[in-house]
């Protein structure tokens, strides 16, 4: 069992950075997958992008060359880097993890969730 903390949401204008934090409680050395998701309301939840345990990272198209995900196997910890916010982007966002599978595209059988963390992005 692991738990995972998010910190970091807010509100931001267009443009903007945000950096989102999600700690675990435990080690994230064994972990096969961690990563994001987002819901903003009236959409489904949507994969954000994910890293691996070899380091390999993916994003989602839209978020691709603005948003960064970054782990610290000592700290336990990764992070969202948010760059270049758009409208668009505002959302709910959620950490998550899995020991034994890759993340889906919208979470439905992922192990871990945070609790979630609110980012709004004013035009």
């Amino acid at each position: 069992q692991v738990q995972l903390t998010e910190s970091g949401g807010g509100l931001v204008q267009a443009g903007g950075s945000l950096r989102l934090s999600c700690t675990f409680s435990g080690s994230i050395f064994s972990i096969n997958a961690m990563g994001w998701y987002r819901q903003a309301p009236g959409n489904e939840r949507e994969l954000v992008g994910y890293i691996v345990r070899g380091g390999t990272t993916k994003y989602l198209d839209s978020v691709k060359g603005r948003f960064t995900i970054s782990r610290d196997t000592v700290k336990n910890t990764m992070w969202l880097q948010m760059n270049s916010l758009e409208p668009e982007d505002t959302a709910v966002y959620y950490c998550a993890a899995d020991f034994r599978h890759e993340l889906g595209p919208y979470g439905r059988a992922v192990e871990y969730w945070g609790q979630g963390t609110q980012v709004t992005v004013s035009p």
